[in-house]
């Protein structure tokens, strides 16, 4: 199959770092990412400066980034307001969110869900008037920190409200991490089943060390849209225990193994997060970055030889 993945790194990886990263860095990230072959890039956040302060310089970086044809820049604009400033600063696509949990949704937007779905509605109608699609994401679709177990039926209910809205696609966001591959075929059965036409994409979280595992039960269902953060960083800040995103070399890395063209050069993003790595100053917690392809191989010279009795499995 032919796979597609947005890389939302340099929105959802970074916002919660604490040290602002210059705005060159974040630029020269971008477009290493777009070299590599990634088509589609989650930039930054049109929100309040001093509600992200990492993400303060959006319209200064989304002016800065040189975007090869047939690529697709977005942004979050949770708001009118930044739905303006997103216009201005020409991207291609506006994101939005929405908790499939109450209380999540009240701890991320401080929000109730018909408020936000609201606040969604005049959203896509000024982005329309600017020729923007809309993508919608459900988050803690697959489990909620603080509710546990989420309702299938509840997550249909905000992908019809969202589908009757308008939105061009539909993420479905394991926020904390809870999804398994069981919840995953149940949820996303569902959704096929009440909207055969919707678009959906995967949004997986690596908390439990499931990430690729879900990927797998979403492949088998033959969708096609994943999203995922370069050298696995992010996490939701309003969300207990919440860790990094699915890692995107390591995506690519198990898509291409099991037969399925991307159109991304690994080797060049390996690269690209090795780069991040540098920015932030750690080590991150992407795995294919170090270990490289599988078929990577090293001289049996000079590397170390096992003494008799103690050969390693």
């Amino acid at each position: 199959m032919q796979i597609t993945i947005t890389e939302v790194g340099p929105r959802d990886g970074i916002q919660s770092e604490s040290r602002f990263i210059p705005t060159n860095d974040k630029v020269s990230l971008i477009e290493a990412i777009f070299s590599a072959g990634i088509l589609a890039v989650e930039a930054t956040s049109f929100v309040a400066p001093a509600a992200v302060p990492q993400l303060a310089d959006a319209d200064d970086l989304v002016a800065r980034i040189r975007r090869p044809a047939g690529t697709v820049l977005s942004a979050l604009a949770p708001n009118v307001r930044g739905v303006h400033r997103a216009r201005r600063a020409k991207v291609d696509e506006i994101a939005c969110f929405v908790s499939a949990s109450p209380t999540h949704n009240s701890k991320n937007l401080n929000r109730s869900i018909d408020e936000s779905l609201l606040a969604i509605e005049e959203v896509v109608e000024v982005a329309s008037e600017g020729g923007l699609k809309v993508r919608g994401a459900i988050a803690t679709a697959f489990g909620c920190p603080f509710e546990g177990d989420v309702s299938i039926q509840s997550v249909v209910n905000i992908a019809k409200a969202l589908t009757g809205l308008g939105v061009s696609r539909i993420t479905l966001g394991d926020t904390t991490g809870m999804a398994t591959p069981r919840i995953v075929l149940d949820v996303c059965t569902a959704l096929r089943d009440a909207l055969p036409e919707a678009r959906l994409s995967l949004h997986f979280h690596n908390t439990r060390g499931l990430g690729l595992v879900n990927v797998a039960a979403g492949l088998s269902l033959g969708i096609t849209d994943y999203e995922s953060s370069l050298g696995g960083v992010g996490g939701c800040p309003f969300a207990p225990g919440a860790t990094g995103n699915v890692c995107t070399e390591d995506l690519v890395h198990f898509l291409h193994e099991e037969g399925h063209s991307t159109g991304v050069d690994l080797d060049l993003l390996i690269q690209a997060s090795l780069q991040l790595e540098a920015i932030l100053g750690r080590q991150l917690p992407g795995q294919v970055m170090r270990a490289g392809p599988r078929l990577r191989l090293h001289k049996a010279e000079g590397a170390p030889t096992a003494r008799a009795g103690s050969a390693a499995r």
